[in-house]
């Protein structure tokens, strides 16, 4: 199989995949052209939705050789505007963890009927999809890599705890069985330095595989090429980081 940035050609289409409770909902999926096979990425959109800058990574992933896929966590708060549902979805206290784990069960039983698929599933989330990359990886034993970019609330105090979120991901580490790849930017406050150093200890404690990159000079979000706190050196650097990752353990 070939690798690296040799695909050219890829399409993109709005798929329907079988989430949490049978519902149907829906991903926007990106793929190099050809019959593969490639190793796919769930990408886990952050809290302003399934918008237009998580489906730019989702075709960024297609690029670099992999299936990408962006299933929509706030489908059933739709439909509309990505800010309006997510604005509907932050009344209601959240993407509750359970359905945002069986949707990705069901985006990996998606994944699996895909005839150009290698069998190999990482995920990677971004913000809010970021603790949401923990959590899935501490609940999906058969996640072959995750990324996490700077989730908060990773670590969360028993007053913090809510009915959509009644567990912290971080008590489910000992379960991860997913390598992990943890970006972050040190002027971030969420979650703040000090969260990231608890959670690699805790990772440390338990022997999970991991790594995890902090950036000087980089606060949260720092990827997001269409806000203010855009850094592209500390992103480009980072991205590096992200293809390493995946390619060591969705492509080897």
């Amino acid at each position: 199989m070939t690798t690296g940035r040799e695909y050219e050609g890829m399409m993109a289409e709005t798929v329907r995949i079988t989430g949490d409770g049978g519902d149907e909902i829906g991903g926007y999926m990106a793929r190099p052209l050809g019959g593969g096979p490639y190793p796919a990425v769930i990408v886990l959109h952050h809290m302003p939705g399934w918008d237009d800058a998580t489906k730019e990574i989702t075709r960024k992933f297609a690029h670099y050789g992999y299936i990408g896929i962006d299933p929509n966590l706030h489908y059933r708060e739709g439909p509309g505007a990505p800010d309006d549902v997510a604005a509907v979805s932050r009344a209601a206290g959240g993407v509750p963890d359970s359905r945002c784990v069986a949707d990705v069960e069901g985006t990996m039983e998606y994944l699996r009927s895909l005839p150009y698929h290698n069998g190999k599933i990482g995920i990677i989330g971004f913000c809010s999809g970021g603790r949401q990359v923990y959590l899935c990886a501490g609940s999906i034993p058969d996640l072959d890599a995750a990324v996490d970019c700077w989730g908060g609330r990773v670590i969360a105090s028993a007053d913090e705890l809510t009915e959509q979120n009644p567990v912290a991901p971080i008590d489910m580490t000992a379960n991860i069985k997913a390598p992990l790849l943890g970006i972050f930017g040190n002027d971030d406050q969420s979650p703040p330095p000090a969260d990231v150093d608890a959670t690699e200890e805790e990772l440390k404690k338990h022997g999970i595989t991991h790594e995890f990159h902090r950036y000087d000079g980089a606060g949260h979000g720092f990827f997001a090429v269409d806000r203010p706190g855009y850094r592209p050196v500390q992103a480009t650097e980072a991205w590096g980081e992200v293809w390493k990752w995946f390619g060591k353990y969705l492509k080897d």
